[in-house]
Order: structure tokens, then C-alpha cells, then sequence
């Protein structure tokens, strides 16, 4: 049996291991902070080594680990986990994303707002994730910028209609697949809820596709990438790129006959890479800060997966996945998700994407 380590033991990992088994792939989750070595075992040594997060700690143990024969993606995380290098790669390739620039020791709110062309958002170079890490400039005094000199971005503000993301896979001979765009709904920073139906972007999709191979293309990249995207005026623009499998592609483990995960495994293990059928309209919601209520499980299209993670504001604990090939039962069933109040805003605009204005508003006053 083929064995795939993957470094970081999160969530993510854990759905890699489970995809594993149905492909016949041991699939190790390996703890970046458990030792200064990399472990003598055979098997492992000849392992295919993967990653389910773009940071790390600096360690003996991961340099070890990045030194592996096995390790894929080397120039990928180099070029993407700094958000400035990832910015100036997207320049070079000529691939759209929004003015920037990088908060050099001297810069402060006149002049960052002056190069950008109006405000800003700064963004730290490394981490930061669920809006952590990140800054705006609207209405705020000079005393009010954080001193983030030489450890971030400034990124104008982009006036856009909505985020979409695209999940895409790339083997070693250079063969790619694409799921179908999805449409993100945040609040305060958060993915609250993803939606794909399909079609609904094709307008975007192959613009979007050929952005996602151009860079893929040169990072010689194997597995799963996703790049998440503005809709504006004037085009699509990126926003940011993960290397690795992604929250807003986890809708694919109900709404994809081949999800993200198995996807990942295949493009990286020589396993045939073929597009999914995505037949109908997938809902991915995800569980924040606290416990799912049980009456979540009482609606039939639910999928739950839990992750095991101690309940904390903010945090990411699992996710729930609608799958159904009509929009309206799709839309029923996401009508009577007991969902937060804090989920009001991205409900509503998820129900307009799937039944329209007119019936998303009358739902939205029955809830």
C-alpha cells in the first residue's frame, strides 16, 4: 500500500485520511511540533509528503521533513505563504488581482493611501486567516494604523459584486481538472456559507480556469489549489491562493462524485485525474464557535462533519453539506438550518442565488 504523509493533523487532514481508505492509500497525519526527527521507518521514508496547511513552525522536524525526496510543492509554498511574494508572482504571470503594495518602515496612512489610489486593507505577510491578521484604513487616524511595517501588504479596497473560488487539481504529467466556481458568503472574516450551482458562473469559469492553470502550469504544482476570486466590473480579480485543499471547496464531499480530498490523493499518488459530475446544487455551511444544534439532523439532505475541536468564538468546529439536483429543496432545506443569528445576511443572499429575490424574501420573514 502506497503510504501519503500529510504534515499538519487539523480537519483537513483528517478528511485526507479518510479519502485514503476508499482509494487504498495510507494516509499519516503527522504533527509538526511532535519531534525534532524525522522517524527511520521504511514505509515512511518512501512516502509521498504532502502538506494540509501553507505555515509551520520552524523546526528539526519540519526541515527534515522538507528535505524528503517525497516532499511535493516546494516552490509553491516558497512562492505563496508570503503574501508578498504570492502578489509579486501574480504580477509577474500577469494574472489579475487588486493594486498593492508592500508596508515598507517608512510608510504610513497618507502615503499607502496615496500609491493605492484611495483606502486600503492591510494584510500580514504570513498567517492570519478568519479575518485575523488584517487592517482597514477606512476612518482611521494615522495613530490608528498598526505598526505592521516590513511584515505586511497594503491592498486597495476593491468595490466587487461577490467572492467566488475555484478548486482545481494538477498531476506530475501535467494533466488538470476544475470543479465548478463557488460563491462565498462571509462575516467578520469568516466563510459562513459556500454555494455551487451549476452554470450559474459560466460566464467566469474558463477565465477563472485558465488564470488557475497558468499558475499551477508554473509552480509544476501536483494536487489540490485553490484560488479564491473578486467579481468586479472590470473582470475577475484574484484575492488570494491556498495551496492545499480548501473550506470552500468541502461542499464536494456531497455535491461531487469525486470530492476535493480523493481528488488531492489521485493527483498526487499517479491515480487517473478525471473532472467529477457535479449535478445539482450543493450548500456547504459551516459550524462556527459553538455546538451544532441536533435539529440540524432532522432535515434529510444533511451531512455533518464534526471536528473534534473544543468550542471557542470564532472557531471553525465542522460543517454541514446540502446536496440536492432541485434548487427549491436545496433552498427548503437550508431555509430550516437553525443557523445563528449572525448568519442572517449570508443565508439571505445564498437563498436569492438559488430561488431568487422574490421567495428568499418571503423565506427570510417566515424564519
Amino acid at each position: 500500500m502506497r503510504q501519503v504523509c500529510v504534515l499538519g493533523d487539523g480537519q483537513l487532514g483528517a478528511m485526507l485520511r479518510d479519502a485514503g481508505r476508499r482509494l487504498g492509500l495510507y494516509v499519516e497525519t503527522l504533527d509538526p511540533e511532535s519531534s525534532d526527527a524525522l522517524p527511520e521507518s521504511a514505509p515512511r521514508r518512501h512516502a509521498i509528503i504532502t502538506a494540509e496547511r501553507e505555515h509551520w513552525p520552524d523546526n528539526g522536524f519540519t526541515r527534515n521533513l522538507q528535505a524528503e525526496p517525497g516532499w511535493l510543492n516546494a516552490s509553491a509554498f516558497a512562492a505563496l505563504t508570503d503574501r508578498q511574494s504570492q502578489k509579486t508572482l501574480l504580477d509577474n504571470l500577469q494574472l489579475p488581482t487588486a493594486p498593492w503594495c508592500p508596508v515598507t518602515v517608512d510608510a504610513n496612512l497618507h502615503s499607502l493611501r496615496t500609491a493605492l489610489g484611495g483606502e486600503f486593507l492591510l494584510k500580514r505577510r504570513r498567517g492570519g486567516y478568519d479575518g485575523r491578521g488584517q487592517w482597514r484604513s477606512e476612518s482611521a487616524g494615522e495613530e490608528g494604523m498598526p505598526d505592521w511595517h516590513d511584515v505586511a501588504i497594503a491592498e486597495r479596497c476593491i468595490d466587487f459584486s461577490t467572492e467566488l473560488s475555484l478548486i482545481g487539481a494538477r498531476d506530475a504529467q501535467g494533466n488538470m481538472v476544475f470543479y465548478e466556481l463557488t460563491e462565498n458568503f462571509h462575516a467578520g472574516g469568516i466563510l459562513q456559507i459556500s454555494l455551487m450551482q451549476p452554470g450559474r458562473f459560466a460566464r467566469w469559469q474558463r477565465e477563472a480556469e485558465l488564470y488557475h492553470a497558468r499558475l499551477m502550469s508554473h509552480l509544476q504544482y501536483q494536487g489540490v489549489l485553490a484560488i479564491e476570486f473578486f467579481v468586479t466590473d472590470a473582470g475577475l480579480l484574484i484575492n488570494e491562493v491556498a495551496p492545499r485543499v480548501h473550506n470552500s471547496g468541502h461542499w464536494t464531499q456531497a455535491g461531487a462524485s469525486i470530492d476535493q480530498f480523493e481528488m488531492h490523493l489521485r493527483a498526487i499518488s499517479g491515480l487517473p485525474l478525471v473532472t467529477p459530475m457535479q449535478p445539482g446544487c450543493s450548500v456547504m455551511v459551516n459550524v462556527i464557535g459553538r455546538a451544532v444544534d441536533p435539529a440540524c439532523l432532522a432535515l434529510p439532505g444533511t451531512r455533518l462533519h464534526w471536528y473534534g475541536k473544543q468550542e471557542r468564538a470564532g472557531r471553525k468546529l465542522g460543517h454541514l453539506n446540502f446536496f440536492h439536483p432541485d434548487a427549491a429543496r436545496a433552498a427548503e432545506w437550508l431555509r430550516r438550518l437553525p443557523l445563528d443569528v449572525t448568519f442572517a445576511e449570508s443565508r439571505e443572499r445564498a437563498l436569492r442565488a438559488l430561488v431568487g429575490p422574490n421567495q428568499a424574501r418571503e423565506a427570510d420573514m417566515a424564519l
